[in-house]
């Protein structure tokens, strides 16, 4: 797909990508207590600097409903250049997490829910992949 011209949403400075969401939040939640991959990796990556994070690290992070408000939008940047942007899971994984987000950030934060409509809207023909994370974002 190629690059559109977006409308452009209040972006995050460089300062703020210089930080990691541990700093941004001034919440330190210690080191991993729980022995699984996912809690591991949740509380590592909010050690690491916003500027360092991964299409894997944003699917990540935003599939857990963490950071969203520094995530998502980073999530709408590299998806505005490839809709399909992938982490380990599939073309398309993280539009799939970033449609899925909770349906207060929404509400709360409709400047992002209208770049995320603008990137669906350029999708010719929307993966069978992503239908019901669509549905669910259009309920929301």
């Amino acid at each position: 797909m190629t690059e559109h011209n977006f409308d452009l949403f209040p972006s995050l400075s460089q300062e703020v990508r210089n930080r990691s969401l541990q700093e941004l939040d001034g919440q330190d939640w210690g080191e991993a207590t729980f022995p699984s991959y996912l809690v591991r990796t949740c509380h590592a990556l909010r050690r690491k600097p916003l500027r360092d994070f991964t299409i894997e690290d944003l699917r990540i992070m935003i599939g857990q409903n963490i950071g969203l408000e520094y995530l998502v939008p980073l999530a709408i940047e590299r998806l505005q250049r490839d809709p399909f942007a992938a982490g380990d899971f599939y073309p398309g994984d993280l539009l799939g997490n970033v449609l899925t987000v909770e349906s207060s950030f929404w509400q709360q934060r409709p400047d992002l829910r209208q770049a995320v409509e603008a990137i669906v809207a350029l999708i010719p023909d929307f993966p069978d992949i992503l239908d019901k994370d669509l549905s669910v974002f259009r309920q929301t």
